[in-house]
């Protein structure tokens, strides 16, 4: 696991979030710290600071304090610290908005905070793995929470190493948005025994991606059946490679890149599609009122 080490801008901006100072709008994004408090909280990281007559300005104090431990292996946790979920409860202010605000310059410095079991933890961006960029992700339902977890989990995973981890939340990640796309054109769970490549053919035919259609080009249809092809691999590369089974072999970095780069490419267009075509009155989706929650996935 790399050290983090950020830019100045990113101390600054970290800054912000620990000592809970006002921003020139009046406005802040996390709870006051007093100098005594903010002695406390570097103090976990190997400081032996004590608060009294002489003290600098809180904000210095802070950006002092980080910029020391720029770069050490313990950073990291300072960071995962400043937007711990847990001391945001019971306030007004939000941890969501708070990592937005800082993953806005900690993408500069090639890291971004990830949510992965209830911590928010700086990722490195590999520039290998596409972005996964799609409005249904502002969506707060649960089934696009878990669609969320599971991304976040593909690229930290790939960051701690975790190979066969990146390929089953990859697969997770495939079954969950074929499963939301059938939920909202349906409106009901339909049974899924576990078998992705059934499920896909489902999705497929409702979507109207039917690789045998003779109103599309040939090209097309070599593309769609790209994709069947592509579901069948993942589905037979993580009963093989990933942690879910007894698996035959160990997979290395670029099997789980590889693995989670066409995962995301073919839920974006899957989305796309749907997208497109509810839009576009092709296909219609099932009332807000009529739609049950998206059943679990093996």
């Amino acid at each position: 696991m790399n050290n983090v080490k950020v830019a100045p801008k990113t101390i600054e901006a970290l800054e912000k979030l620990i000592t809970g100072d006002e921003f020139p709008s009046g406005s802040s994004l996390a709870l006051y710290r007093s100098g005594q408090d903010l002695v406390d909280f570097f103090n976990q990281y190997g400081k032996k600071d004590e608060y009294g007559q002489g003290f600098p300005s809180r904000w210095q104090y802070a950006q002092q304090r980080l910029a020391e431990l720029n770069g050490k292996a313990v950073f990291r946790y300072v960071i995962e610290s400043t937007v711990d979920p847990r001391i945001f409860l019971g306030t007004d202010f939000s941890v969501e908005e708070a990592v937005a605000y800082i993953n806005q310059y900690l993408e500069y410095d090639g890291y971004k905070l990830i949510l992965d079991s209830n911590k928010y933890k700086p990722t490195y961006l590999d520039k290998d793995i596409i972005m996964f960029e799609h409005a249904i992700l502002d969506n707060n339902e649960p089934n696009i929470e878990f669609i969320r977890e599971q991304i976040s989990k593909c690229e930290s995973k790939i960051e701690l190493s975790d190979y066969d981890g990146a390929i089953t939340n990859a697969r997770s990640l495939l079954e969950s948005v074929l499963q939301e796309i059938e939920l909202k054109i349906i409106s009901k769970n339909q049974k899924y025994d576990g078998k992705i490549n059934k499920l896909y053919k489902r999705v497929q035919k409702l979507l109207n991606l039917d690789p045998d259609r003779k109103d599309i080009s040939d090209s097309l249809k070599q593309l769609l059946r790209g994709i069947v092809t592509i579901v069948s691999g993942i589905a037979s590369i993580r009963n093989s490679m990933s942690d879910a089974h007894a698996r035959s072999y160990k997979p290395a970095k670029h099997h789980a890149k590889l693995a989670v780069n066409s995962v995301y490419t073919i839920c974006m267009f899957l989305l796309d599609s749907f997208e497109y075509q509810v839009k576009n009155g092709i296909i219609k989706i099932a009332p807000d009122d009529s739609i049950t929650e998206r059943g679990d996935i093996d």
